[in-house]
């Protein structure tokens, strides 16, 4: 039977994160993969792949519609299917390559294949050639993430009507695609299609796109999507799809509650994820799932068994993977006697569209519903001089503080940049730092912070000397 300190199944952002840092505080450490690479969804077929595309397209775009205004005349252009995928490909071997590299680097057990706990410090791993192995560990941290989920008459057959997943390893451009599901997953795939061509319809359930952020956010973007020639439909119910073998139909009913289908190409089903907790053995423990398949854990993500804990998707909330990061960093801390803490409301969220959405902290809805008094203060990229000198003037940022003390209670910005300047209001909401302060420091001009802090200035009560 083989000892460790500290054992991790997944490898996620979650998993090789608390991995690394077990290591880093020197704990014997293994980690446990089903798949044959390390980096989980993220790397694989997530985060990290759907951005090499996302980059690709928007530059194929540009080279289509913004080079000629900018005195760039190409001629022919043409678009590379498979090199587009080849690209893909080759930024995420890049990036399990480094995991591999700092598995090394650390000292860290790669143990390649499917865990299942035995009892609640036992665990037994079979790899993919059949032959078993037996484990145990002073501390567990589950950390398996999530798999695409779906809804009541949608089977996912993975070859017509598939997800995300799939969607990264298609062999041709598609012609056309639906899409069943306006959040973030939806609209970045729906971004990657459109810009090479496909003709793509998103099929939303709720009034508004990405529902979970800001509604005067979501509102923008659909606007945006829209003129990029992607047709929306809001409040459609989807019930039943069906490969019919050269194509894939979705039905749906309207707003006014009439049944209607589309067919195409490709029905990609974006509707969320669920935890992943298949196989794990976990009836073997007392462990608890909740209603919705998420494992129970308390205050310091801790289940009902002390010596396993569990982070990342697996547990609900966010299901984002710098949110799976910051509790695998705090998990490891908390068992080496540290007293880390998350603030989950100071974690940014992002959408990869064009231009890019972000938001840390509450939406206006929220604060409306608490009943609680803010301030707004609102400044558009048009009025900014290095947007347009970037043909980037779509969209703005949204500052909501405190009017009594300057507290930022929440930022939400649609724009170029939007995911990278997120940072600096997460930053400010962390360390308390008032709107008024966060107006008076100095900024890089021209750039596309300035609308930050034009936003601030707003927010504070101040008159803007930019508009």
């Amino acid at each position: 039977m083989e000892q460790f300190d500290i054992v991790v199944i997944g490898s996620g952002p979650g998993g090789y994160v608390a991995a690394i840092r077990a290591a880093q505080l020197g704990y014997k450490t293994a980690i446990i993969e089903k798949y044959s690479t390390l980096g989980g969804t993220c790397t694989n077929v997530g985060c990290i792949p759907t951005k090499a595309l996302l980059d690709s397209t928007h530059h194929y775009h540009d080279a289509l519609h913004k080079f000629a205004v900018q005195g760039i005349n190409l001629q022919g252009i043409q678009l590379d299917f498979k090199q587009l995928y080849k690209r893909k490909s080759e930024v995420v071997t890049k990036n399990t390559q480094g995991l591999n590299y700092l598995m090394k680097k650390n000292k860290i057990s790669v143990i390649q294949g499917l865990a299942s706990f035995k009892d609640n410090s036992t665990l037994q791993v079979r790899g993919q050639d059949g032959v078993s192995r037996t484990i145990q560990a002073g501390k567990y941290i589950i950390a398996t993430g999530s798999k695409p989920a779906t809804i009541p008459g949608v089977v996912l057959d993975k070859k017509r009507i598939i997800t995300s997943t799939e969607a990264l390893a298609l062999e041709e451009r598609p012609k056309t695609m639906v899409i069943i599901g306006g959040g973030v997953i939806g609209v970045e795939m729906a971004s990657i299609f459109s810009r090479i061509g496909t003709k793509v319809t998103i099929l939303e359930y709720a009034d508004r796109l990405i529902p979970t952020m800001d509604s005067e956010s979501g509102i923008t973007l659909q606007k945006l999507l829209t003129k990029e020639g992607i047709e929306i439909l809001l409040q459609q119910s989807v019930f039943k799809t069906e490969n019919t073998v050269d194509a894939a139909k979705v039905w749906y009913k309207d707003v006014a509650g009439q049944e209607q289908s589309l067919t195409a190409d490709y029905v990609l089903v974006a509707v969320g994820r669920k935890a992943y907790t298949d196989n794990l053995g976990l009836e073997n423990t007392q462990v608890q799932l909740n209603p919705r398949g998420m494992i129970v854990v308390n205050e310091v993500l801790q289940t009902a068994v002390p010596n396993i804990y569990a982070i990342g998707d697996v547990i609900g909330g966010a299901m984002l993977a710098h949110k799976a990061e910051e509790e695998a960093t705090f998990v490891v801390e908390r068992i080496h006697g540290g007293n880390p803490h998350i603030h989950y409301d100071r974690i940014p969220s992002v959408v990869y569209s064009w231009p890019e959405v972000a938001s840390v902290g509450a939406s206006e809805e929220e604060l409306k519903k608490k009943q609680v008094a803010y301030n707004v203060g609102k400044f558009p990229f048009s009025a900014n001089a290095r947007a347009r000198a970037g043909m980037d003037t779509e969209g703005f940022v949204k500052v909501l503080a405190d009017p009594k003390y300057g507290e930022i209670l929440g930022v939400h910005i649609v724009g170029a940049r939007a995911a990278d300047l997120i940072a600096q209001a997460v930053t400010a909401m962390e360390f308390e730092i008032t709107v008024n302060e966060m107006g008076k420091i100095s900024y890089a001009h021209p750039t596309y912070a300035e609308v930050l802090k034009e936003a601030y200035i707003l927010a504070s009560g101040q008159a803007s000397v930019n508009i």
